[in-house]
This record gives C-alpha cells, sequence and structure tokens, in this order.
C-alpha cells in the first residue's frame, strides 16, 4: 500500500507494508478509544464456526480517514488476520463482480440471486448473498439524502409560490369586486372574467420567474469569477456552481404552472359573482 503513508497522522510505515502483531488505526477509532502510537489493544473477533479469539496488538500508527466519512476500518497483517480468525489456509469471502455498463447492476444481481439460491448450508440457509455496490458504500446513503432534501426544498419553494400568488389574487379579488360586478353588467360573459384573472396570475408568475431567474444566473456567475472555499473537517471545499438551460426552463414551467393553478380558485370565485350583488360592495 504505497500511497498509505502519506496518510499516517502519527507512527510510520517502512516500505509501505505493515508490520505482524502491529495495527493501523484511524483518528476517529484512536481518539475514541484514547491510545496512540506504541499502545497495546486486544482485538477479539468470532470465527466462522462461532468460537471466539482474541490477540495483542500494538498500535503502529494512526490513520487520518482513508474508507469514506465513516472512518472507523482499520488495518493489519494478512498474516494476523488468518491467525485472529484461525484460518489454516487461505480463504475466499467476498468476489467483486465489476460489470461495463453500471446500469444493469440491479438486473444482474437479481440473476445472480436466483442462480446462487440453490446453494445452501445443512440448516437451509444461503450461503452466499449478493449485495450492490450502493448497498454497501455510504456514499450512496449520502447521495440518497441529498436527493431527497433537494426533493423537499422543490416541493417547499413550490408551496410557497402556491400561497403567495393565490394570496396575491384573492386579494386582487376583493379589492375589485365593483369593477368585476360593472364587467359583469356590462355583458361581459364569466369565462371572459375567468380568463382575465387567470392570465393576471400567469403573468404574476411568468415577472416572477424572469426576475428570479436574472438573480440567479448573475448569482452563480458571480460565484464562479470569485469562488468560496472552506474547509469541512480536513477537506478544502470550492463553492463553483452550475446553472443548467434545462434545469432554468424545468424550474420556470413549474413556477409559471403552479402559478396559474393557484389564480384558479380566486378567478372562478371572480367569474362567479353576482353582478348586482358586487356592485352594492363598500
Amino acid at each position: 500500500m504505497p500511497l498509505l503513508a502519506g496518510r499516517l497522522l502519527d507512527g510510520e510505515i517502512r516500505n509501505g507494508l505493515l508490520e505482524p502483531g502491529a495495527l493501523l488505526l484511524p483518528e476517529l477509532l484512536a481518539r475514541g478509544m484514547g491510545v496512540k502510537v506504541g499502545d497495546t489493544v486486544v482485538l477479539v473477533a468470532t470465527n466462522v464456526d462461532g468460537s471466539v479469539n482474541g490477540r495483542t496488538f500494538i498500535v503502529q500508527g494512526v490513520l487520518d480517514a482513508v474508507t469514506g466519512p465513516g472512518g472507523r476500518d482499520g488495518y493489519l497483517h494478512m498474516d494476523d488476520a488468518r491467525s485472529l480468525l484461525r484460518m489454516d489456509a487461505a480463504e475466499v469471502n467476498q468476489i467483486a463482480v465489476r460489470l461495463k455498463n453500471p446500469a444493469q447492476t440491479e438486473r444482474v444481481a437479481r440473476q445472480l440471486e436466483q442462480s446462487l439460491e440453490a446453494i445452501v448450508n445443512p440448516r437451509g440457509q444461503p450461503m452466499l448473498t449478493v449485495h450492490t455496490w450502493d448497498r454497501l458504500t455510504p456514499f450512496a446513503n449520502i447521495a440518497r439524502m441529498i436527493d431527497l432534501l433537494d426533493l423537499f426544498i422543490r416541493v417547499m419553494l413550490v408551496g410557497i409560490v402556491l400561497i403567495a400568488v393565490m394570496n396575491v389574487m384573492i386579494m386582487s379579488v376583493y379589492e375589485r369586486v365593483r369593477e368585476i360586478g360593472t364587467i359583469a353588467a356590462i355583458g361581459t360573459p364569466p369565462g371572459r372574467i375567468l380568463a382575465l384573472f387567470v392570465g393576471e396570475g400567469l403573468l404574476l408568475g411568468l415577472v416572477g420567474t424572469l426576475i428570479g431567474v436574472a438573480i440567479s444566473v448573475v448569482i452563480v456567475q458571480a460565484l464562479n469569477l470569485w469562488p468560496v472555499e472552506f474547509e469541512f473537517g480536513r477537506q478544502e471545499i470550492l463553492l463553483a456552481p452550475s446553472l443548467g438551460f434545462v434545469d432554468i426552463l424545468w424550474v420556470a414551467g413549474i413556477v409559471v404552472l403552479v402559478a396559474g393553478l393557484a389564480s384558479l380558485q380566486p378567478a372562478w370565485k371572480a367569474a362567479r359573482m353576482d353582478p348586482i350583488t358586487a356592485l352594492r360592495h363598500v
């Protein structure tokens, strides 16, 4: 592991190799256990037959996080691992399958499960299980959480647009009751009145969308010209967002559509007003 030495925070690795009887611990685990380089720890493991075995090891080094956000995986010598697990010969406990097309992962996983389900132990339990990469890596879970957060933000923004436009249109109807009664009294059909208020709501959504897109483009361009850098843990993050044309059209279409839907109820109320009652309104 020639690159592992570059992740050492304390201790040393000679020629990229870990010495027998020694351990490399991640910083998070070492800090939680209160151990440092040179301290002695005991590893306890359960073997295949269910028996428990333990061995004493010396902490050779402390590592920066190298296995993702968990940061709880350490390293020991292969011979020590076999001794701890009481393995007399080399054994295979995992087989990795790499696909040329990652989009077929789920289909291949189902085929493997069907092919391997007949291999069972004496108790009738499956001896082999199939796991896709997204079930094993913590990054996939983080990506799903970000996707859910993004969906929640989109739904919340749509709700804000719906409430804001509906509130404006309701106030517009109540402030124009006499005007609505006047145009209804001179023969304007209800459909025409409905179209007037729906058009006003759509125009309100369209103008707001154009202003919002213009402000967003200016902010994104400014962040690309003067990117923001900050540290997150031991990582340096560069904030330089991008804004796709398709995303702009998609969001703009949703906002205008929601604005039109929000104006339907006030417009329907205006179209159904009785002209005589509306003209008497103060």
